[in-house]
């Protein structure tokens, strides 16, 4: 046989198959009524474990797991299309509750700002806030939980914080006052960071006998430190430890810090980028008070909650890529104080505005626990 004849037969296979696809998801409408009606969930595994037993049973041999694939796709892209029709007439749909923080196309992300950063001048947060925003008029707190509280009583719009460091994984502490706080993420940034050991003038390298900076900070400048054979002491943030060598008489003490830092502070650099690692980056973001997505908002970040039972985290990215959104970063954490379960972070590409993921965001609660979305948003590079 020729292959534009094997080509025409698969075509009109195809055909057949989009037809019967077609069919089979515009049944979602109805069996979606009868769940209301019924009271049942969405997601019911002993019939969707006969289903695929069934599918298996009836596979020839070497395509059994190719059949268990496609069904559990189909089945999977049939429960998103429920849960979207069932959650979407919901007043308190997470589709609807996103759709009322847009702005408009002339609302553009503020330029001009009151803004909030942990740390000091000179601090990485206060260097991505001046990236993030033309004219920042900013205030510093020396804690997380202080720039939320900054914002929380409207003594700032935004606050500026890390959530993420290439080498060292998720900024916990801001996801959870993030969840705590309700805030929003409306806009994030990605800062490299060079670490840079700084002392007052008059100081040798040889004769360093203490560094001080934050504790990410020393653990990425780890063999440069150890090879230096120098005590470490952690302090709040690296623009903090230049502060504090610049307000010392020692001449053997030293900061991690940026290289602003030095002539922010009057002191001199012994060593350049002593990091372990030159592809060293940490994303910041910033947060708000009341949900807001800016026009060309395209990264989206959300929290699920699952049990540690079988298929829990692939039903998830099973429904993502069923509705065809890329996934960009993918975390887990224990859940504090509990067995077994775990808290995933996720980052999607995904346009806003995009049908497909407002249909993920009505779609999730058969999938989770509990389930957090942080704001849509643009990302600076």
């Amino acid at each position: 046989m020729e292959l534009s004849d094997v080509r025409a037969q698969i075509d009109e296979i195809d055909g057949q198959l989009l037809d019967l696809f077609v069919q089979r998801m515009n049944l979602a409408r109805d069996v979606a009524a009868s769940k209301v009606d019924t009271g049942k969930a969405v997601f019911d595994p002993v019939r969707e474990r006969s289903k695929l037993a069934a599918i298996a049973a009836q596979s020839p041999d070497g395509l059994q797991n190719q059949s268990i694939a496609l069904f559990s796709l189909l089945m999977s892209m049939n429960k998103a299309e429920q849960l979207r029709i069932i959650n979407g007439a919901k007043e308190q749909a997470q589709s609807k509750k996103m759709r009322a923080s847009y702005r408009a196309l002339e609302d553009a992300f503020p330029t001009i700002a009151t803004v909030c950063c942990q740390g000091v001048e000179g601090a990485y947060s206060q260097q991505a806030a001046c990236k993030l925003f033309d004219v920042p008029d900013i205030t510093f707190s020396p804690t997380f939980e202080g720039v939320f509280e900054a914002v929380e009583a409207g003594t700032c719009q935004f606050g500026v914080l890390p959530i993420e460091n290439s080498t060292a994984g998720s900024v916990n502490a801001v996801y959870d006052l993030l969840s705590r706080h309700h805030f929003s993420i409306v806009r994030s940034v990605r800062l490299k960071i060079d670490h840079n050991l700084l002392a007052k003038p008059g100081a040798r390298l040889e004769n360093i006998r203490e560094v001080v900076s934050h504790s990410q900070a020393l653990n990425q400048s780890r063999a440069f430190l150890n090879n230096l054979g120098v005590k470490t002491t952690v302090c709040e943030n690296t623009a903090r430890a230049a502060e504090l060598v610049a307000s010392s008489e020692r001449t053997d003490l030293a900061a991690l810090s940026s290289f602003s830092c030095a002539s922010l502070y009057g002191l001199i650099p012994l060593a350049r980028n002593v990091q372990d690692s030159d592809n060293n980056y940490t994303r910041f973001v910033v947060i708000a008070r009341d949900p807001a997505i800016y026009p060309g908002a395209n990264r989206s970040s959300i929290q699920l909650t699952l049990t540690s039972e079988p298929g829990a985290l692939y039903r998830v990215l099973e429904r993502i890529y069923a509705l065809n959104i890329d996934l960009v970063k993918l975390e887990s954490r224990p859940v504090p104080g509990s067995d077994f379960e775990f808290m995933f972070y996720f980052d999607l590409s995904c346009a806003a505005t995009s049908p497909a993921f407002a249909t993920l965001l009505d779609s999730l609660d058969d999938l989770c626990d509990s389930f957090t979305y942080f704001g849509s948003y643009t990302e600076v590079l």
